[in-house]
């Protein structure tokens, strides 16, 4: 089965020397599965020449696109803006820094046509990687899956292959704050995986996924698919408060009875009610945060420039 189109879609910052090793491997690809395709570069305004290396490669391949941001909206911003204004029948987002190897995708694609609506791909290993970054990966889905109504598969990222039809129910989903594997696993219908090992990266760090960018990814994740949180803090708080009124009873005894000095009533209430009232204030102001920026309703991302490598240029 060949005659379909396939979108790949590659947010990129700062990439410059990312783009040719990827182009090279990603396009051997996608002349040996025959099929037509298109490879999205969705590019946040950088300050080296990524911009220039893309529209240079773009001269020699017509496959090419570029979609350039006003401003840095960051990764899940891109990766939407990809997803949203592609116009194969299957889509495949995947990075840059060919961490994710592209010659995987042939494996998803053969899950597609067996049926699959979604066919994401589950790390083995991971090589080049800190212990750090190691541990808080392996232990966040779990977390996030603990904590959520949604089941997100773990030691999985981005790197996956959806359906016209997964794209279309992602447009209905008017969120401001995005977790795209998040809402890939929402939308539901049939989800497999294809097992893979990670490379170490080629090019330069990443610009993209830093240590605090996957703590962001994690808080997107918890706090938009999940209001277990809330409930356990429900919890948390009467708990609390029976300690309280414990602790309470016991310094009214010492009062009664003793002479001695003994507990402190207004320190235990002041370190109990004061530190349960900040946590849960926290807690509070991120599920308003995400309420207040739906409630605005301003647009997820804006496009700068969306070169479909036509001659036709969108403003």
């Amino acid at each position: 089965m060949k005659n379909y189109k396939m979108s790949v879609v590659v947010p990129v910052y700062n990439e410059e020397n990312g783009i040719q090793p990827f182009l090279d491997r990603t396009e051997k690809v996608m002349d040996e599965l025959g099929c037509d395709y298109e490879i999205i570069f969705s590019l946040d305004p950088s300050k080296d020449r990524t911009y220039e290396v893309i529209k240079e490669n773009m001269e020699r391949n017509k496959h090419i696109q570029l979609i350039t941001m006003s401003r840095r909206f960051r990764q899940a911003a891109a990766t939407m803006a990809g997803v949203l204004n592609c116009t194969g029948d299957v889509c495949v987002v995947i990075d840059v820094d060919l961490q994710d190897p592209p010659e995987v995708i042939p494996e998803l694609v053969e899950k597609w046509q067996e049926g699959y609506d979604v066919v994401y791909a589950q790390r083995i290993d991971r090589q080049g990687e800190t212990k750090i970054r190691k541990f808080i990966d392996l232990t966040a889905y779990r977390v996030i899956n603990f904590l959520s109504s949604v089941e997100i598969p773990v030691d999985t990222a981005d790197f996956r292959l959806i359906n016209r039809r997964v794209i279309e129910e992602i447009r209905k989903m008017p969120e401001t704050n995005m977790f795209f594997r998040g809402m890939v696993s929402y939308v539901g219908f049939k989800q497999t995986a294809v097992r893979y090992h990670r490379e170490a990266r080629e090019a330069d760090d990443s610009k993209y996924n830093r240590l605090w960018g996957e703590f962001r990814m994690g808080f997107h994740g918890i706090f938009c698919f999940s209001s277990k949180p809330l409930e356990y803090v429900t919890f948390l708080g009467a708990f609390i408060t029976g300690i309280g009124g414990l602790l309470t009873a016991v310094y009214a005894a010492q009062k009664a009875f003793s002479k001695k000095k003994g507990l402190s009533g207004t320190s235990v209430l002041i370190w109990l009610i004061g530190g349960l009232q900040i946590f849960v204030s926290g807690l509070l102001g991120e599920y308003v945060t995400r309420i207040y920026d739906d409630v605005k309703g301003r647009q997820r991302y804006i496009i700068d420039e969306f070169d479909k490598n036509d001659g036709k240029k969108e403003k």
